[in-house]
């Protein structure tokens, strides 16, 4: 099935864009509820995705957020770096202190990559173990679970979650895979890959600042993804650029 058109949506600067995004991440988590009884949100890292949770607890006192049953929320990773559990590298820690301990979000509901602590021999067995996880959670005969939503990040060259330009993640089919001699340090980690990615009901690309602007046009102008990865991500339903106006400065028709 060729995934729909990806919508692009752009607000005045990185504060405005966080707060957009967390109310429509409240409707939208909301709106799976009514449907499925359940919720599952695949996390990301990074300045804007840690921004967008920080938002979303600040709305505690809003309308929309009680709309949402939060014990009834699945939470996962797209990527994680491979750190020990209490390293404040990890996107996991960053996660639960912006957001899933004020929500006292259910053990069994939160699902972390492992750390580098956590017992496994490589990074590939942790990557193994939380394909695993996936599968379990899936219904029978599939191998991941129901994404509703799922966050990413876009780095200034163009890579999503811990897939880099021209690495072997790039190519790599599995659903989930360990990411070695990364460009940028922690250079060990571990990541969704493209399938389990692109099996997501919805993807939100979050983007912040004019580093990130040739990245977002080459991206939506129909990029390589081996080459820049963000250009080969999208939902099953929908696939939303959710931009600042500095990030969308170079999208043709639009003065920013």
């Amino acid at each position: 099935m060729t995934a729909p058109p990806p919508d692009v949506v752009v607000e005045p600067d990185a504060a405005h864009l966080s707060r957009a995004v967390a109310e429509a991440l409240i409707a939208r988590v909301a709106a799976a509820q009514i449907v499925h009884g359940t919720a599952s949100v695949v996390l990301t890292g990074g300045g804007m995705g840690i921004a967008v949770l920080e938002r979303v607890g600040a709305l505690a006192d809003d309308p929309p957020r009680h709309r949402v049953d939060w014990t009834a929320v699945d939470f996962w990773w797209g990527d994680e770096r491979y750190v020990p559990a209490d390293d404040d590298q990890r996107n996991d820690k960053a996660a639960r202190e912006a957001l899933l301990d004020m929500i006292r979000a259910p053990a069994e509901r939160v699902h972390p990559m492992p750390a580098s602590d956590a017992g496994f021999a490589e990074p590939e067995d942790a990557a193994a173990w939380y394909a695993e996880q996936l599968s379990a959670a899936a219904p029978p005969g599939q191998d991941l679970p129901r994404f509703d939503v799922l966050l990413l990040g876009v780095g200034p060259e163009g890579h999503v979650a811990s897939i880099f330009p021209d690495s072997p993640a790039a190519r790599d089919e599995r659903t989930v895979l360990a990411v070695r001699d990364c460009p940028k340090p922690p250079p060990t980690r571990i990541s969704l890959g493209f399938p389990a990615i692109n099996s997501a009901q919805e993807v939100w690309l979050l983007v912040a600042g004019e580093a990130k602007a040739p990245a977002v046009a080459q991206a939506l102008s129909g990029a390589d993804p081996v080459q820049l990865p963000a250009a080969g991500v999208h939902g099953t339903r929908a696939t939303r650029w959710l931009l600042d106006a500095a990030a969308a400065a170079e999208l043709p028709d639009r003065t920013g």
